[in-house]
């Protein structure tokens, strides 16, 4: 079950040995049902997950109708504060960043510049707005040297498997697909697969993730 912490969601137990800040995709909220699912696997599996809003997900709710995303330096600010905040409140051992969609994008955007964070998770990358492969969102991660890893569904409109297998990416980078899934991880009905299959199968790459890569 979720703690509500003002403005803040929070999953799994106090006293975990790893952190995950988690942002959430540019349309749903922080207590969407996908962002409930991974948060609360995560969280039954002893990885303290803390879920938080950027700005303009906080007007939307203050206004009672969508507002678009702010740009990306704002998305930036906001993240980097969240991450202050975290540390300053529980230290700096065992600090992991990512998010869905536009919320992973602004984590591996931010992590290299960033101290005592141990790795970053992205869950379904925007290598391209849909339709416009051409639009490329992949330059800093040919460079990156955090760990990272991008977990994508095959069928994925912001970059299918045949897409971004053609591109260069940093060794630091780890790209796992789920099957058949889409943006969401939702597969297909005829794929035999369930979306409780691929989420349950995403929860368990983070969680692997974070364990190899925390410290002590």
């Amino acid at each position: 079950m979720s703690q509500n912490d003002g403005a803040r969601l929070i999953n799994g137990p106090e006293t975990a040995t790893s952190t995950l800040l988690l942002a959430h995709g540019a349309g749903a909220p922080m207590d969407s049902n996908w962002m409930e699912s991974v948060a609360g696997g995560l969280g039954a599996c002893g990885v303290r997950v803390v879920r938080f809003e950027f700005p303009y997900m906080q007007r939307s709710r203050e206004l009672g109708r969508r507002c678009g995303p702010d740009r990306l330096p704002k998305l930036l600010d906001a993240y980097r504060e969240e991450v202050m905040r975290e540390q300053r409140r529980h230290g700096v051992a065992n600090v992991f960043i990512g998010g869905k969609s536009l919320g992973g994008r602004v984590a591996s955007l931010l992590i290299e510049s960033l101290d005592d964070v141990q790795g970053c998770l992205c869950l379904g990358y925007p290598f391209h707005p849909p339709g416009k492969p051409e639009s490329l969102r992949t330059e800093h991660l040919e460079s990156m040297q955090s760990p990272c890893l991008i977990l994508q569904g095959e069928r994925d409109s912001f970059g299918r498997r045949e897409e971004v297998e053609r591109y260069s990416l940093a060794p630091s980078l780890e790209l796992i697909w789920l099957p058949s899934g889409d943006h969401s991880f939702m597969p297909t009905k005829t794929s035999g697969l369930s979306e409780a299959d691929n989420l349950n199968a995403a929860i368990d790459h983070c969680q692997r993730f974070i364990t190899r890569h925390q410290q002590g």
